[in-house]
């Protein structure tokens, strides 16, 4: 079993392919197709729009909370390509590992200039 500081490295080698191959200012979801696929090429197992359970007061809410990544059933990626990195994508990736019990996440913005600067490790 990797651990998470194994697979947030391996992660962020798969950001840094997709971003040299693609560039910045493409949909979000592209690149989370690319990803996907440089992350499996490395071997690690990816689940894509995981459904994120919220249980308030015991019961269970009907939502389609979903959040992008999940590697390795340890790590969760939110991955973003926006202008400008908001207070609330960081508070939202928080709120996902506490609801999914994981401990570290990495919020990625591919709509940038340099992505070593855009990729923010989140600890819960």
């Amino acid at each position: 079993m990797l651990t998470d500081n194994e697979i947030t490295y391996q992660i962020r080698g798969a950001v840094f392919d997709v971003y040299k191959e693609l560039g910045p200012g493409l949909l979000e979801s592209v690149y989370e197709e690319a990803l996907v696929f440089e992350l499996q090429e490395r071997g690690l197992s990816v689940e894509r729009q995981v459904l994120v359970p919220i249980i308030y007061k015991g019961n269970t809410l009907k939502t389609d909370l979903r959040l992008d990544l999940i590697v390795e059933d340890q790590v969760i990626v939110e991955l973003k390509s926006v202008e400008e990195m908001k207070k609330v994508y960081f508070k939202q990736l928080l709120t996902y590992l506490r609801l999914m019990d994981k401990k570290v996440g990495l919020l990625v913005n591919f709509n940038t200039d340099d992505i070593l600067d855009s990729i923010k490790r989140i600890v819960n």
